[in-house]
């Protein structure tokens, strides 16, 4: 029996989002009282609208693998492998005893809304690695499956107050009406250190005083001031920076203009297909459990790249991060699949800033820096859990290293968990 709910949770998990979510949207659309052709039609615009901003975010690594081949060849030495979410994810799913927590973590969540003490239903499933990978750690460093279990549905507890709370201004900023954020690094670690970064720029005179946006840089530059016209410019930029020839500066620059208008309309799809879950999770909610307040859908982070800042502020950010790879002391990895990470941080960093650009850049790439740091810092113990996971790499090179630049970098359980490890072996 244990080994057929392993094996089903792991399958589904191997759907991938893209998969998972229509399905998830669907029945969650039937259990709030939705007829069954609009239910399944909003899990399927849901599901086009990610596939499709999927599509689009390949796009963008595409365009920018000429400026990464660019910086990697500048180094050597890089002895660490960063293998990236997916396997890390892939890792968690495979030990038992933090999948036997997907659906406790679901019935806690019904039970913390039917007790009124939060507002918020995480329908993204497919994030709960988020807390499955720091329980999976857990398990790996201490040997403990309590440990494990406790760190893994405490992150999924927290992760419901810390969406709650940025709920607001994240609907109020991005346009995204009944939605929250529930990707738990972004809403607990990377928005409160976007917010600190903002209150240091406060204290500094002259940077306190500068205010770039997007409306404001459109309405300067008026058609030049247009997400397309914007792409082009950070594209060229990017392109002469890297010494690349003409033709593929212009397809750099190409790529980058599709990208700023593909990723917001596939946005837009989403929201078609959220859209109703969303007034009927609240009709059903006002109707069966609380009147008078109001509830958030969790949803993942990707809704909100759908802001031309966020796109503009990853490019900005992208050349920093491999940069990383050469400055940051003792560095081990370049963080190749990191990049492909760096716009998922950008809209919490754009919300915290209020949109300003510059004021986004600069935290994004402070973000940024930790986020490497501490990803080559605990790539030890990124090793330790992949190697208890049993990831075939091993098998081949027993003395391989390994990390993930997002897990290990901005994942505040992993980073606490590793923490917590080091220090009771420096006093053991």
């Amino acid at each position: 029996m244990v080994d057929f709910f392993v094996s089903f949770f792991h399958t589904i998990s191997e759907l991938g989002a893209v998969v998972l979510l229509p399905i998830v949207i669907a029945l969650l659309g039937l259990f709030f009282r939705m007829k069954i052709g609009p239910a399944i039609k909003s899990g399927l615009m849901v599901g086009i609208g990610f596939q499709g901003l999927v599509l689009a975010l390949n796009l963008l690594m595409s365009t920018i693998s000429p400026i990464i081949a660019h910086y990697e060849a500048m180094g050597s030495g890089f002895t660490t492998i960063d293998v990236g979410f997916a396997a890390i994810g892939g890792a968690a799913w495979s030990i038992p005893v933090v999948v036997f927590c997907i659906p406790v973590i679901i019935l806690i969540n019904i039970l913390l809304i039917k007790l009124k003490i939060v507002k918020v239903i995480n329908i993204d499933v497919w994030n709960f690695i988020h807390f499955m990978i720091p329980g999976a750690l857990a398990i790996a460093l201490f040997d403990s499956i309590l440990i494990g279990v406790i760190v893994t549905i405490s992150l999924s507890i927290i992760t419901l107050f810390c969406a709650q709370w940025v709920a607001p201004k994240w609907e109020e900023y991005f346009g995204l009406e009944g939605t929250t954020c529930t990707t738990l690094a972004f809403v607990s670690f990377i928005y409160p250190l976007g917010l600190f970064i903002n209150k240091v720029i406060d204290c500094i005179p002259g940077l306190n005083k500068l205010e770039i946006n997007m409306s404001k840089i459109e309405s300067k530059l008026g058609i030049f001031g247009d997400p397309t016209f914007i792409g082009i410019f950070v594209g060229a930029f990017l392109g002469i920076l890297t010494g690349q020839n003409i033709s593929t500066i212009l397809i750099i620059c190409m790529g980058f203009a599709a990208v700023m208008i593909l990723i917001p309309r596939m946005v837009g799809i989403m929201m078609e297909g959220v859209t109703p879950i969303g007034n009927a999770a609240t009709a059903f909610i006002k109707k069966h459990i609380d009147k008078d307040s109001k509830f958030y859908i969790g949803m993942d982070i990707a809704l909100g790249l759908g802001d031309p800042a966020c796109i503009t502020v990853t490019a900005m950010t992208i050349p920093f991060v491999i940069a990383f790879a050469f400055i940051i002391p003792n560095m081990t990895f370049f963080p190749l699949g990191l990049l492909a990470q760096v716009c998922y941080l950008t809209p919490m960093i754009v919300l915290a800033s209020k949109g300003n650009v510059f004021r986004s850049t600069v935290c994004s790439i402070i973000c940024m820096f930790f986020v490497c740091y501490f990803a080559n810092l605990f790539a030890p113990e990124a090793t330790q859990m992949m190697k208890y996971a049993g990831l075939d790499l091993f098998t081949h090179n027993p003395n391989a290293m390994v990390t993930d630049g997002g897990h290990f970098g901005w994942n505040p359980g992993s980073i606490l968990v590793s923490l917590i490890h080091r220090f009771m072996e420096l006093f053991a």
